[in-house]
Formats: structure tokens, sequence, C-alpha cells
């Protein structure tokens, strides 16, 4: 096939013999098959900001740490070179986050290096050595539904404890190889510690996997791993191997948000009656 511009670097350093054919392309980047020697792989290209689909990047982004402070002046202030930084940090983010993750073994696929702002990483390939299906593209048995959603919420707590939080999991970014499911995209990974966005995100992602596995395991969809996961996460007793019984039971203690908003309304009135009464005696 021709060359994409993207990969045309590659090429000509010699990190890539030859492009096979297109693998996918979504709102963020273009993904190719690419051969390296007797070795196939993929090669991601991202999109730039302007043809990328992807939006709320900032509230992704909150929490990170900037290369150095004039990176993170720049970035706050929005102009030329806050854009490219930004750029960059979003692109280095999947790769810092697949390196993290395959050192605390997260089924992800393994980084090989970055060039030139592309990607090149692990084909995952199913038993027949094909590029891998995506979990929204075969059909489950309850059994396996059970079984690889039971496997998901290790791996999700492996990212917590790793620090990250995925951001955007769902069936369609998780593939299956001859062993199971493996996560892919991760340019939006979330720190888990600096983002207030964080446990929102969490649970959209434990849910999501809930909501996929559930329909071949109904019983699924009765379960709270998000909360029970994030509990254990806030009281810094959250471990790669801890066990997760898939329920929840709220704090007795939690405060009453409609009392508290009905105090809030009662001191405002008061205040007010007060202002009046004032105005009243100024007025005499």
């Amino acid at each position: 096939m021709k060359i994409p511009k993207g990969l045309q670097p590659l090429i000509d350093d010699g990190m890539v013999d030859s492009v096979v054919r297109s693998l996918k392309s979504g709102k963020e980047a273009s993904v190719y098959i690419v051969a390296c020697g007797n070795m196939l792989r993929c090669a991601k290209v991202y999109k730039e900001a302007e043809h990328r689909g992807f939006h709320r990047l900032a509230q992704y982004q909150e929490g990170r740490k900037t290369r150095n402070s004039r990176d993170a002046r720049a970035m706050g202030r929005r102009g030329r070179h806050g854009r490219k930084v930004q750029e960059t940090e979003w692109k280095n983010a999947e790769v810092d986050a697949l390196y993290r993750l395959v050192g605390v073994g997260v089924r992800v696929p393994a980084p090989h290096l970055v060039h030139e702002g592309v990607l090149l990483m692990e084909l995952v390939q199913d038993g027949n050595g094909n590029p891998a299906p995506r979990l929204n593209e075969v059909e489950l048995s309850a059994e396996q539904a059970r079984a690889w959603h039971t496997f998901m919420m290790v791996q999700i707590v492996r990212m917590l404890c790793a620090g990250l939080i995925h951001g955007d999991l769902s069936e369609f970014n998780v593939l299956l190889d001859a062993n199971g499911p493996v996560i892919i995209d991760l340019p939006q990974a979330v720190d888990a510690a600096g983002n207030n966005n964080a446990f929102a995100m969490l649970e959209r992602d434990v849910n999501n996997m809930r909501a996929t596995f559930g329909r071949a395991a109904p019983e699924l969809l009765e379960t709270d791993y998000a909360h029970e996961i994030w509990r254990l996460y806030e009281a810094s007793e959250l471990r790669p191997d801890s066990v997760l019984t898939g329920l929840f039971t709220p704090d007795a203690a939690a405060p009453d948000v409609g009392a508290v908003l009905e105090h809030i309304e009662d001191e405002r009135r008061e205040a007010e009656a007060r202002q009046r009464r004032r105005d009243a005696a100024d007025a005499m």
C-alpha cells in the first residue's frame, strides 16, 4: 500500500521495513500493521488536534505533570507553544501509560518505540495469528462473561494501584487475543491522584464493563465494583490482589444532601429577613 505520510520517517530511518495495511482509523489516530524484519507490529499515527474528534481534553489532562515549569506555564496561556506542548503531552501519555502498565502486569500491547510522534507497539493477535477482534465483535457465553468481567476488574484495580484510570474504557477498546482481554487506547489515561474527575471516570469504566458483560450474565448488572474499589483506594487499602465482592453499602453517616440544601435555603431566608429589618429601621 502507499506509505502514509506519518510513517515515512520510520521507513526512512529503518525502523519499519514496509506498511502491510491499515488496521483502524479512529477519532484519535490511524493504526497500521507494519513489518519490522520478520515481525508484524502496530504503528499508531496520532491525528493533530484540529482533525481529532476526542473532546474534553483538558478534563483528562488535569493532574498530569508536564516536563518542566515553562511548558506548564505555556499550556496555561493557551498560545501556540502551549497548544504544541499540550499535543505532545497527549501523545506521550499513552506511551508512558503503556510502559507503566506493562511493568505492573496489566494486559496492554507492549510498546517498542516512539519516533516522530508515531508509537510502534505489539500487534495483538488471535489464536490464528490474525489481528485480535474487539470485545464488541464477540458473542460471549454467560460463563465466559463472568470470567472475563472478573479479569477486567483485576486489570482496573492494577491500573489504579499504578496511579492510572483508563478514562475511556469500553467494549470497543478491549481486544481478545488467544489468552483473553487486552486493553488498548490509552492517550486519555487519567492521573488518579491529581484529577478531580477521577472517580467519575473510574465509575464509567467499571460500569461500561458491567454493562458489556452483563448482556450475557445479567446478574453482573446488580454489582457495584466502582464504589467498592474507590473506597479501598481512598483508604490506601487497595492492592493488586485485593479480593472484591461487587457489593457496596453506602456509609450510613453520609451527609443528607437534601437536608444540607434545605438548611442553606433557611439561612438565606433568615439573612434576607434580617436585611429587611435593618432597611426598615434605617428608614424610620
